[in-house]
């Protein structure tokens, strides 16, 4: 007799088809839309760049883009508000995608929004990297106009003239732009002598005892003949940065040394590997003792706004021995190595553990190997397994998981959990290794719930790190949970993390249990235990 209930259900229905208001997703498979203002908090801490395994870097980045200027043209002043907020709390790795939502705002039909966004240019655009990166952003949307001559000459005009001349020297190009062409642009008017002396040197290359002290300093170590040990002492006297020094003095143990100990945070951690190939890191030396020192220090850590990310990369590069591009090899100080691993918890702030049952699932297919998390190096994967770690290092009662094939089938064929050997007593850097290599299988998303439905696994809450491009399995993940609550009686809650910035999400927005939150976001860790209490 024919199975008419198997053939279809108003309860188990196939993720290849579509549940009501679910949308198709790359991949063939159904789930429900993020809101635009949804998509605009994934772009801003993931953006786009390197694009996805089934959406290229420039369809992903144009879909984001219009989803930007969809929540800018419903609410100016609200999506202003958000991008400012993002950037200010350093939620984000990196600044792009928030200078590029910026220039939007500042090309916004309404005058308001744009007035609202030209006002916010030096809380967003905070170094002179970020200006050149807003000037080639907004020049590709608008014209130069007086209101953005005005702004950009107020980025010059308001800045402390010492903190002016640390821009002028550590960022004196980037991106096609300098602060020449800025300056050319803008016209910006002073009657402060030391100030207008800077923008005559920056415009002209002249110098006069007007001129900023550092100014000086930089043109000295410039100058042919500086040798390391006075570029050492102008470093400790005036502060200079290492961009400020010649690539000739960059072997130099003694400039290392001195740099070493004035160096801010940012700087020192994308540098360690450099430094120690140099020699001015080593076991046991006061240097070494200085960096752990500063990587120990959570008010330095969070006031830095040292994104988790970017300790996650230095840490995975750094203890690999060598760097990413070119021939630079190094011995790793075990000491630098544990700083960095304890630093990437601390970036994320305090997160207060729930004491519930978690169930960590980690999507460990071949989509989550290609393209990177918010400009990294790191795939989405490789972000799914360091994300979880923090909630695993957190908890008292977790288990994680990987999305798996069946043993001896192909990935197109059975789906399968597999028990995966991370948690805190590993490094971080072990941790995000034991997800490759795995036999990775068309990614069920609602088997989290149906593995614990099967073994009596009693469960509070299931957290799912997953691009979203799924399509395998015989039930719909929000269908799954609600069968788990049902035949539990457990109000169980599934937390999706979002890890690619598309428009999908397994979460049902309109079940109050269910939660979509942005990968890699300094604030989703805190958010999910928060979600998971109550």
């Amino acid at each position: 007799m024919l199975n008419y209930g198997k053939l279809f259900s108003l309860r188990r229905t196939p993720q290849s088809e579509p549940l009501p208001r679910t949308v198709p997703n790359s991949a063939g498979g159904h789930v429900f839309a993020l809101s635009d203002w949804a998509r605009l908090d994934r772009f801003l801490v993931l953006g786009s760049e390197g694009g996805s395994y089934y959406a290229g870097e420039r369809a992903l980045s144009r879909e984001n883009a219009v989803a930007v200027m969809l929540c800018i043209a419903e609410d100016g002043p609200r999506a202003v508000a958000t991008i400012v907020a993002m950037s200010e709390a350093g939620r984000a790795p990196k600044q792009d995608p928030a200078i590029f939502a910026l220039a939007l705002a500042a090309s916004a039909e309404a005058e308001a929004t744009r007035r609202l966004a030209l006002a916010a240019l030096p809380r967003v655009c905070r170094t002179g990297t970020h200006l050149f990166k807003f000037a080639g952003a907004v020049e590709a949307m608008r014209g130069w106009g007086r209101a953005l001559r005005r702004a950009v000459g107020d980025w010059y005009r308001v800045r402390p003239v010492e903190a002016l001349a640390y821009q002028a020297v550590k960022y004196r190009a980037r991106q096609g732009w300098s602060h020449r062409d800025l300056l050319r642009l803008a016209h910006p008017e002073t009657d402060e002598p030391a100030r207008k002396a800077l923008f005559d040197w920056i415009c002209r290359g002249t110098l006069t005892e007007e001129t900023p002290a550092l100014v000086h300093a930089f043109a000295s170590v410039q100058a042919e003949g500086a040798d390391g040990a006075f570029a050492a002492a102008q470093v400790r006297t005036h502060n200079l940065p290492w961009e400020a020094l010649p690539t000739g003095l960059m072997t130099s143990r003694a400039v290392n040394e001195a740099l070493i100990e004035r160096m801010p945070v940012g700087a020192l951690v994308r540098q360690l590997g450099r430094l120690t190939a140099a020699g001015a890191l080593a076991p046991f030396t006061a240097a070494t003792a200085h960096v752990v020192s500063v990587l120990s220090d959570r008010e330095r850590l969070l006031k830095a706004r040292l994104h988790p990310m970017a300790l996650l990369v230095a840490l995975r590069t750094y203890a690999s021995g060598r760097g990413q591009r070119g021939r630079l090899s190094w011995e790793p100080v075990a000491a630098i190595v544990e700083a960095l691993n304890a630093a990437f918890y601390t970036a994320f702030g305090n997160v207060e553990p729930t004491g519930r049952r978690l169930v960590l699932a980690l999507d460990v297919s071949g989509s989550m190997s290609c393209g990177s998390v918010a400009s990294s190096s790191l795939t989405p994967r490789e972000a799914a397994a360091a994300m979880a770690l923090v909630t695993a290092a957190t908890e008292e009662h977790w288990q994680v998981l990987g999305f798996t094939a069946e043993p001896g089938q192909s990935w197109s064929q059975g789906a399968a959990l597999t028990a995966l050997p991370i948690g805190p007593s590993m490094r971080l850097d072990q941790a995000v290794a034991a997800t490759d290599d795995l036999p990775f299988g068309g990614t069920d998303c609602s088997l989290p719930m149906r593995w614990a439905l099967e073994r009596g696994v009693r469960a509070d809450a299931f957290v799912v790190y997953t691009d979203s491009e799924t399509w395998a399995g015989p039930v719909h993940p929000a269908e799954a949970l609600r069968e788990y609550r049902e035949k539990t009686g457990i109000p169980a809650k599934l937390v999706v993390v979002g890890l690619v910035s598309n428009g999908f999400s397994i979460a049902d927005p309109e079940d109050a249990g269910m939660l979509d939150v942005v990968g890699f976001d300094t604030a989703a860790p805190a958010l999910i235990a928060d979600f998971i209490r109550g």
